[in-house]
């Protein structure tokens, strides 16, 4: 069991973080190396910028959609951890894939799925070997969006309410081995995963029928615009670097924990408002962004 007291004493634990280039997976990086972990960073190209300058930050090339790096995955981690195992595990690969139910393609939610689900079940199945030899944990980066899924985030909604149905009932599972399973839901984060979002989802649109994009066109537009006008103001990701930290040297992890006062403030009105009410807010506030008129005009 790890404690925390500022700096982990004795040997470095040995930390796996996926999705680590940039945004919570690079501030987990630099934050654990700071704390005294050896972090082996799963990047998707070995250019992958997540910690150049802190010596106890290895870069490991890790697509997790990728089935030749995870079956090698083990063997490259024995590289860092040696004999020593494993003390964390970190999954916060992602993608977002944005857009009304009714048009997103089978092969975008694939995707979606591909990435933020079966790659993470892909990569804990590889590295649980080394859990079990380094009492280690696991930590995987959900979202607010894994308990309230908003409109035009239905994919991504999706994915995350799988990962959260998943890490349940892993928890459960892996309770006899004392590995304990951590979801962390962050809110609003100024991350470069909306920026990638918001260039697919706009091409995303060039698919769409005449009869989606007047549907649909202004409040995707709208929506868009919004995230791209906002991205800036979210949490700084070393907010959910700390919570990841607490939750990796806490004597008792916790099973969730939340990040931020929107996805805590999100997550009580879903608790306490009947679901009719709660949707009629979401239209409510859908129309105020989009505006009046058509809903498409795209």
């Amino acid at each position: 069991m790890v404690v925390d007291d500022g700096r982990t004493p004795g040997p470095r634990p040995v930390a796996l973080i996926t999705g680590a280039s940039t945004g919570i997976g690079a501030a987990c990086a630099v934050a654990l190396a700071r704390k005294g972990w050896t972090v082996a960073a799963g990047v998707r190209e070995a250019s992958g910028t997540t910690a150049p300058d802190e010596p106890h930050v290895h870069p490991i090339e890790l697509d997790v959609t990728v089935a030749a790096d995870i079956t090698t995955l083990d063997d490259r981690l024995t590289a860092v951890t040696g004999d020593r195992g494993l003390a964390a595990l970190v999954n916060n690969a992602g993608i977002v894939v944005a857009g009304p139910v009714e048009c997103v393609s089978p092969t975008r939610l694939r995707e979606q799925l591909e990435v933020n689900v079966v790659g993470a079940v892909a990569v804990t199945q590889a590295v649980l070997p080394a859990l079990r030899r380094g009492g280690g944990r696991i930590v995987n980066i959900s979202s607010i969006s894994g308990r309230v899924a908003l409109p035009l985030l239905g994919p991504y909604a999706a994915s995350k309410f799988a990962l959260e149905a998943l890490s349940d009932a892993l928890r459960v599972e892996l309770r006899d081995d004392a590995i304990p399973v951590t979801l962390i839901e962050p809110g609003s984060i100024a991350t470069p995963i909306w920026e990638k979002s918001l260039r697919a989802a706009r091409a995303d649109q060039a698919g769409w029928s005449p009869a989606q994009r007047d549907r649909y066109g202004r409040k995707m537009r709208a929506a868009l615009d919004r995230i791209e006008s906002e991205r800036g103001r979210g949490l700084d990701p070393a907010c959910v670097a700390r919570v990841v930290i607490d939750a990796l040297t806490a004597r008792r992890a916790p099973a969730r924990r939340r990040v931020g006062v929107d996805a805590r403030g999100l997550r009580m009105l879903d608790a306490i408002l009947p679901v009719r009410l709660r949707d009629a807010l979401l239209a409510a506030a859908g129309r105020r962004i989009s505006g009046p008129g058509n809903p498409g005009d795209a």
